[in-house]
């Protein structure tokens, strides 16, 4: 079987994760293409597709309230060698699925591992847990999977070598932004649009007072001299509430993951920003 080379500018995410921003690398990278990044934040990381898909050369810092998938980030960041080679003990099928589901693994490589084989075999690659923080996702019945192999976690490994990872709430993961840098933002959406389902995917629903409190981030940012980037619902209250005189924009995706509710046709977002027009 041929192997893919994974370079590590413009990998994709070697995880799944709903309302994923890999179709939007290019327009970030156009958008940015006139200013020096000082350094990168993105504090909703989740699939972190623009991460991964962009390298501004400088220092990362990637953040989520999701302590397993940070967790996950970090075990591939420290030995993608370990993930791998317990990552690729496990069988595509459901009596494997519901048993990894049902593991409490000891050691980060094993979680890291039982992580990517759950997000890349589940129904639709949700991150769901029960009220008692257990995963509950059912098997996806896929007839194959897209895990990644040991050159994508080595160059996703490389990757991470610039970023440092934490588990915690968005404000007080921009608490040390500053002049020049660049925030991409992409929070739970609050607000259902285009009848995506994307309301209730977290454990943790974010709120209309999340997201007032993520516009009034937004200000501090814009008032220490750094460039943000927001995708978000297009809805006229979010609208609204993020009007600060920058640049807004409409943006198509196809909306291929979701629940039994997300629509299979497209979707339109907002995309907020403070970066010049190139």
């Amino acid at each position: 079987m041929a192997t893919r080379s994974w370079s590590h500018v413009g990998l994709p995410p070697f995880l799944r994760w709903a309302g994923g921003k890999r179709w939007l690398v290019s327009y970030v990278e156009e958008l940015t293409s006139e200013v020096q990044i000082r350094n990168y934040h993105e504090p909703f990381a989740g699939g972190a597709a623009v991460f991964f898909g962009t390298d501004f050369g400088s220092r990362s810092y990637l953040s989520d309230l999701n302590a397993d998938l940070i967790e996950t980030y970090s075990a591939v960041q420290e030995a993608p060698d370990d993930v791998w080679q317990r990552l690729r003990r496990y069988r595509n099928t459901e009596e494997d699925y519901y048993a990894a589901r049902a593991a409490r693994p000891r050691t980060p490589a094993n979680r890291a591992a039982r992580f990517i084989f759950l997000n890349h075999t589940s129904f639709n690659g949700l991150y769901r847990v029960n009220l008692r923080g257990e995963y509950n996702v059912p098997f996806g019945y896929k007839p194959s999977d897209n895990r990644p192999g040991l050159e994508q976690l080595k160059a996703a490994s490389t990757r991470l070598k610039s970023a440092k990872l934490m588990v915690g709430d968005f404000a007080a993961a921009l608490r040390e932004v500053g002049e020049g840098d660049l925030v991409f933002l992409d929070p739970p959406y609050t607000v259902a649009h285009n009848s995506n389902g994307f309301v209730k995917y977290n454990d943790r629903l974010f709120l209309f007072a999340d997201q007032q409190r993520l516009s009034a981030v937004i200000d501090q940012v814009r008032e220490r001299g750094a460039f943000y980037i927001m995708t978000n619902a297009a809805h006229a209250s979010i609208a609204e509430l993020f009007e600060k005189g920058d640049r807004r924009v409409e943006t198509s995706r196809k909306n291929n993951v979701g629940g039994r509710l997300a629509a299979r046709g497209r979707a339109t977002e907002y995309l907020f920003t403070n970066l010049p027009s190139a």
